[in-house]
């Protein structure tokens, strides 16, 4: 067993700030971009990515998916991604999405047992994507700000339990970092077994093991730990095309404060690169306060909610937000809609939260599809592209 002292393990020396850059998905990069899935040569433009974390993607004819919060429930989220078409059902985790452009809405921590096995999934998914063409983005929910800030209330006792076992893995494990983080979604499960059947497990949740579920959680989620800076790599505003993507909402101060600005400070807080930096202020206008970038409910809310904004209102300031940060339309998760994904002030905002999670509504995952402007809801198989709700821009 890894020995769980807060200083035992190491954490990787921060990499030097850079300036946000453009990363071009070339055919020399990725040898297999400019093909579609018969391996015929396809006429798609390379995905262009802007900003560190990534902010602005141009991704040229590509068909958009967008997922929401998936607390921790791994079953529910290969579902989900099965149902949407990017992910092998044969228990491979395979990308199947070609040159799909993947979007998950944040909040995979909490209220699951799964939780590092979802990150690894989709970091995996996210290199095999590459190579064809596709990607994958994730960005970060208010649960992804309460760990690195050490606030575990919403954690369960197998998300504690996942982080006792993952430090021992990897404390094991002789690979590269990415190599033994991808490859944990493959053992988790069988990590889980193990433990399961241990004599020891059968045994009331002890005070001691609760303290090195803690502590294990400690290490990797503070600032600078190997899991916070995973998360790192990830903005809390994402803008695909005509489409921005954030977990509570974007209000037009935040786009006056500066979206790069804001993505760029709350990853260096998650690195951890300024721990001694007095001078340095929280990235609270992102990450903290009702109206924050993952706190806001005002869009995902209806009528009877919304006790200090009448109806038009909301609608006034999501345009203002959208002429502001050049988009359409605005995808957001955090708040469970019990009707399932809708669309509303003119479609010009998507809630795509569904509660799908176990330790949530336990609901029937949804997806949200975006083709050529055009977004529709996929709902399960034997329904696969709904249009009940759907919407055109031009």
């Amino acid at each position: 067993m890894a020995s769980l002292c807060l200083n035992s393990f190491p954490v990787p020396p921060s990499s030097l700030p850079r300036k946000p850059t453009e990363t071009y998905l070339s055919s020399s990069s990725y040898p297999s971009l400019l093909l579609d899935n018969n391996n015929n040569h396809s006429a798609l433009k390379p995905i262009v990515v802007s900003g560190d974390p990534p902010t602005f993607v141009s991704a040229p004819d590509r068909r958009i998916l967008a997922v929401g919060d998936l607390h921790g429930d791994l079953k529910q989220t290969r579902s989900a991604l099965e149902m949407a078409g990017v992910l092998s059902s044969d228990g491979q985790d395979l990308w199947t999405g070609g040159e799909t452009v993947l979007v998950q809405l944040g909040d995979i921590l909490d209220r699951g047992e799964d939780e590092i096995a979802i990150l690894s999934l989709l970091r995996s998914l996210d290199k095999q994507a590459k190579a064809k063409g596709g990607a994958v983005f994730q960005v970060n929910g208010n649960h992804e700000t309460m760990n690195v800030e050490g606030d575990f209330r919403y954690v369960n006792s197998g998300g504690f339990d996942e982080c006792i076992d993952f430090l021992e893995y990897i404390n094991g494990s002789e690979d590269d970092w990415e190599d033994t983080f991808t490859s944990w979604v493959d053992v988790s499960e069988r990590w889980k077994e193990d433990r399961a059947t241990s004599k020891s497990y059968w045994g009331p949740w002890s005070l001691l093991k609760r303290q090195k579920g803690v502590i294990a959680r400690s290490v990797l989620f503070r600032p600078g730990g190997l899991l916070a800076r995973e998360l790192a790599r990830h903005a809390v505003v994402l803008k695909v095309n005509d489409w921005v993507f954030c977990h509570g909402g974007l209000l037009p101060h935040h786009v006056a404060y500066g979206i790069e600005r804001m993505n760029k400070e709350v990853s260096e807080w998650m690195k951890g690169q300024h721990e001694n930096d007095n001078t340095l202020k929280f990235p609270f206008i992102a990450t903290r306060g009702y109206d924050s970038v993952v706190w806001n409910r005002l869009y995902s809310r209806d009528a009877p909610d919304l006790v200090d904004y009448q109806t038009n209102q909301v609608c006034s300031i999501l345009d203002e937000t959208l002429q502001a940060v050049g988009a359409k339309s605005m995808v957001v998760g955090h708040t469970p809609q019990t009707t399932g994904v809708n669309c509303k002030y003119n479609c010009s905002i998507w809630r795509i939260d569904v509660g799908m999670s176990s330790g949530v509504l336990n609901s029937r995952p949804e997806v949200l599809e975006i083709i050529d402007n055009q977004a529709r809801i996929i709902r399960c198989k034997r329904d696969a592209h709904s249009e009940l709700q759907a919407a055109a821009y031009t």
